[in-house]
């Protein structure tokens, strides 16, 4: 990291850390218990022509509703976040071709495996055998996307 991107001291940033880790235990547990991290659950979700499985509308819709209530709060009453200088908020609102292909991959890689990245990594933290494979090719996706998908420089 950079000095200017959080250069609210050492100790910030070992509060930073704390609250992230605490945070992804909160959310790693919130997808345990909703069943989430089972690829048969999402999967169930995406198959609409068979034994459709809804709860996974009602895990998003609940984390949306938190989320939303959560950052109208903290936006109303804080100019500045607690452990950094500043809100690192997406400032990018155009379309390309990249963000379409980087999207569709995404959601084909979703429904084949029935995991995103956040129950992955939980999944394979259990020791699921199947999540160990896609924690291996969501890396492996990610170091090729680094290498060959980067701008490159003109």
């Amino acid at each position: 990291m950079s000095a200017g991107v959080t250069s609210c001291g050492a100790r910030c940033r070992v509060m930073s850390l704390v609250l992230a880790g605490a945070i992804g235990a909160l959310f790693g547990a919130g997808l345990l218990i909703s069943g989430m991290t089972r690829p048969d659950r999402v999967i169930g979700f995406l198959d609409v022509t068979r034994a459709w499985n809804p709860s996974l509308a009602f895990v998003m819709g609940g984390a949306l509703a938190v989320y939303a209530v959560a950052m109208r709060l903290v936006r109303r009453r804080r100019s500045e976040p607690w452990f950094d200088v500043q809100f690192h908020l997406p400032t990018r609102r155009d379309v390309d071709a990249r963000l379409l292909l980087g999207s569709a991959v995404f959601g084909v890689g979703w429904g084949l495996g029935g995991l995103c990245p956040g129950p992955g990594i939980v999944a394979a933290g259990a020791g699921a055998t199947g999540a160990l494979v896609f924690l291996a090719a969501m890396t492996l996706g990610m170091l090729l996307q680094r290498r060959l998908g980067a701008p490159r420089a003109r």
